[in-house]
């Protein structure tokens, strides 16, 4: 049990750092990581989980607040962004681990819509 926990900790920390360096390659006009090779065999749900995450952590930061205060918004952004995603566009966040540009301006929509703010 303590080690699931540990792995769990481990894995949430690592998906952080991922979603750190998604958010800023979104707002950033520099290059773009690497390709992430855990992503590769991730199903929907799983980049759903992954946007969650990533949300909840970007947006408490930007908003000066709690995780659990954008829980709800942060769930409307992530399951509308990857319900809303293509087949090319979830292939393309497997090959790489990111949105690519037509993701990314549906990400933006929901960020927009779930009213959370704008990580540039």
């Amino acid at each position: 049990m303590k080690m699931r926990r540990m792995g769990a900790v481990v894995l949430a920390g690592g998906l952080s750092i991922l979603a750190s360096v998604s958010a800023y390659a979104a707002s950033s006009s520099t290059t773009l990581p690497p390709p992430d090779p855990t992503a590769k065999n991730l199903t929907p749900y799983m980049i759903q989980l992954r946007a969650f995450d990533a949300c909840l952590i970007t947006q408490s930061q930007l908003m000066g607040t709690t995780r659990e205060a954008v829980h709800t918004p942060c769930s409307c952004y992530a399951k509308g962004t990857v319900n809303a995603m293509t087949k090319d566009e979830i292939q393309a966040f497997r090959d790489t681990g990111y949105f690519n540009d037509t993701a990314r301006q549906k990400g933006l929509h929901f960020i927009d819509q779930c009213k959370l703010k704008r990580p540039f």
